[in-house]
């Protein structure tokens, strides 16, 4: 689930002279109509609401690379989120790791929603069914939560933070909301192990920069402007990371011309170091249900950083690269488990969102139109 970003400066389009006044001027018109994106795809959920939009507010939950890999079937009462293995990252994601948590994250974000509308329900793996997450609605009353609140508005922010540091109160309200049975979760606050764990980062970004493969899968998700992004409906859209727009033609020349291991390992321990805290979580075993699990929890933390006015990002690369696993759980006091996600937070600016794919194109067979 990590989301990467370059570095390229406004002076790349200057370069191109006249071109960049017209460019400049077309970025305005395609800013405008994805602001008119954004403001759809993150609508408030209706009351009541339909079956599709409980799914979009599902959608709207994290995944890596935000690759959405997810299909939802609807039976009865019963949804569906099943793995869409065309939207695999087999180089950073070899066996599928980070996908599974995404379905959880998903699943987490479809509960919230559907309690709100009075339709509590359970979760659950049903790993004969192609490792799909089924969430299986009743009935009762109206359960609002700052987490369902938070839906629409969370964000992974990759920038940097003020180093303001959270409250010893504020920590235990985290690791209340992300309390999941089978997932352990350690946040780091104190200096000294944040900066082993920044240390990790970087050597995982260095290693991950020198892997060709690494780079090409890392590229195909790249969005470089508002129009390939709400064509695209994915991705990592670079300006969500605080880079300008660039045309779809020169933003992979200006990646490979102006991204190194060395920029982005600076970056990364600029980011860390920025960070008010570190979040690792742990399945209690390697395999998708459990990190289903893990994803349910990292959502369920990253809505309660929402609600708190925290932002949140995924440094990831401890985890990605696994001859640096060992050292981050002996670290997080996880000996002999496998870290499955890490997560800085702390205070910091709201960038622009992430795309949406359109909710139909998510959803296996006839759109449903009612609840």
């Amino acid at each position: 689930m990590n989301r990467r970003h370059m570095l390229i400066g406004g002076a790349t389009l200057a370069a191109f002279g006249g071109g960049a006044a017209w460019f400049a001027g077309r970025r305005m018109d395609q800013a405008a109509d994805y602001a008119t994106a954004v403001a759809r795809w993150r609508a408030p959920l209706p009351d009541p609401a339909a079956t599709r939009d409980l799914i979009r507010y599902a959608t709207l939950a994290a995944s890596g690379h935000n690759t959405q890999p997810w299909t939802f079937r609807v039976d009865g009462d019963a949804i569906r989120i099943l793995p869409d293995l065309s939207r695999r990252t087999p180089v950073v994601d070899p066996d599928d790791h980070h996908l599974f948590v995404s379905l959880g994250c998903a699943a987490e974000n479809l509960a919230l929603a559907s309690a709100a509308r009075g339709r509590p329900g359970a979760i659950a793996f049903d790993a004969a069914d192609g490792g799909s997450v089924v969430f299986s609605a009743g009935a009762g009353r109206a359960a609002a939560s700052p987490l369902f609140d938070a839906i629409p508005a969370r964000q992974s922010t990759r920038a940097e933070y003020d180093g303001r540091p959270v409250s010893p109160a504020d920590l235990d309200r985290l690791a209340a909301a992300a309390a999941v049975p089978g997932v352990d979760l350690v946040l780091l606050a104190d200096r000294a192990r944040m900066e082993r764990v920044c240390d990790l980062v970087v050597a995982g970004n260095g290693a991950q920069m020198a892997d060709p493969g690494f780079l090409r899968e890392l590229k195909a998700w790249l969005r470089f402007n508002p129009r390939q992004a709400m064509q695209a409906g994915d991705g990592l859209y670079s300006v969500a990371s605080g880079n300008p727009t660039l045309p779809a033609w020169l933003g992979p020349h200006a990646f490979d011309w102006l991204v190194t291991a060395g920029s982005e390992n600076d970056k990364y321990a600029r980011q860390v170091r920025s960070s008010a805290g570190i979040a690792v979580f742990a399945g209690a075993r390697a395999n998708p249900a459990h990190w289903v699990a893990v994803g349910r929890a990292c959502q369920r933390f990253q809505l309660q950083a929402t609600a708190m006015g925290l932002r949140h990002a995924f440094i990831n690369q401890p985890v990605e690269v696994p001859a640096l696993r060992p050292e981050l759980a002996a670290l997080a006091g996880m000996r002999g488990k496998r870290p499955d996600i890490v997560l800085r937070f702390g205070q910091g600016p709201l960038l622009p969102y992430s795309p949406r794919r359109p909710v139909d194109a998510v959803i296996a067979g006839p759109p449903p139109s009612v609840a």
